[in-house]
């Protein structure tokens, strides 16, 4: 990127707090900075359910969605948490995605089978419905494209359907849920479909929705100068929308090379590379969500920033090309503390 280029990028960042959030905007940023098409890079966000009290944020509410299948959330919920689905019968969903740490395991990479170490930091499973592709590369379109994945990768789950499916049909208890709901017993597609329905009711409505939709006094003194230093510097350009992030994908070191002077590099490093092969996408990731942030550390793909105020600094920096003041790394901090769910499992 051009030295012009910077600096038209630093200014559009700047201006959102000055104008409202739109689509259009979206898509001269995707033509200045050279993104492939915007269609890969953009997902709409689906028509809100409830008047908009605050319609010119950039971030968007969440309410709980009451039209699940509460049959098929049960049972997604239980093979969520079912150590059946991998080879040895040691790992379940829950074993990296553990729901009262947030979604994630909190370490650095994640372990399969066999004490296997992982080449990525787990993403948090809350609030995954509401991005417009699943893992940090974004290999996979759906949800239940995404709870395939583990099963099969041999790091992680390293089982196979074949492997799987007798052991699921053994029990008679299981195997009747799935005939009362998909009229056939345990079968690949239903246990994608169950999976995707459980992780479909792990959204975390928190104080900063509450805000957005009128309540003024959900968010304090403090927390609303962190937001508002949010937008100033430019945090929602890539961070906004009903899951402040997860809607887009972004190069990793915008304004500076984050790589240029890692000492460990891996192939995870490549990012969207390693999906499409083409070279525009090389340090590209799905941006993650900032909900329950404050839950979810160590921070990045590559886990390299152990705290929030290490991740905000590193973000400012690499990404806006900016030295944050340690006072408004702080006071962002703050801020995203308001993104943490009410109610978590």
């Amino acid at each position: 990127m051009s030295d012009g280029q910077r600096k038209n990028f630093r200014e559009m960042c700047f201006s959102f707090l000055r104008k409202p959030w739109s689509l259009a905007t979206l898509a001269s940023m995707g033509g200045l900075l050279g993104w492939p098409a915007l269609a890969e890079r953009f997902a709409l966000e689906p028509v809100s359910p409830y008047r908009l009290i605050r319609p010119d944020e950039p971030i968007l509410p969440i309410l709980k969605n009451k039209s699940l299948d509460s049959r098929k959330v049960a049972l997604g919920q239980a093979l969520f948490h079912d150590v059946r689905l991998s080879h040895d019968s040691t790992i379940s969903c829950a074993f990296c995605h553990d729901l009262k740490r947030g979604g994630v395991d909190r370490l650095p990479r994640s372990f399969g089978v066999g004490g296997q170490e992982g080449s990525i930091n787990s993403p948090t499973v809350y609030n995954a419905s509401l991005n417009f592709r699943q893992f940090w590369d974004g290999r996979a379109a759906t949800l239940e494209e995404q709870a395939a994945g583990p099963v099969h990768n041999p790091v992680e789950m390293a089982s196979s359907w074949e492997e799987v499916m007798p052991r699921l049909k053994n029990d008679v208890k299981l195997a009747s849920q799935f005939e009362a709901i998909y009229n056939e017993g345990p079968a690949p597609f239903a246990i994608q479909d169950a999976i995707a329905e459980f992780e479909r009711s792990l959204v975390t409505p928190s104080r900063m929705d509450r805000w957005l939709l009128g309540e003024d006094d959900a968010l304090n003194t403090q927390e609303l100068k962190g937001y508002t230093l949010f937008k100033q510097y430019g945090c929602v350009a890539c961070h906004q929308g009903a899951n402040v992030g997860g809607n887009m994908y972004q190069k990793f070191g915008i304004m500076r090379d984050y790589f240029e002077n890692r000492d460990k590099r891996s192939g995870a490093d490549m990012g969207r590379f390693n999906v499409t092969g083409r070279e525009e996408d090389r340090h590209v990731f799905k941006v993650p969500t900032l909900r329950n942030i404050t839950l979810t550390g160590p921070y990045f793909h590559d886990a390299s920033a152990k705290s929030l105020h290490e991740a905000v600094s590193q973000m400012g920096y690499y990404q806006l090309g900016v030295e944050l003041p340690n006072e408004d790394v702080q006071s962002i901090v703050i801020f995203l503390y308001a993104l943490t769910g009410d109610e978590l499992q």
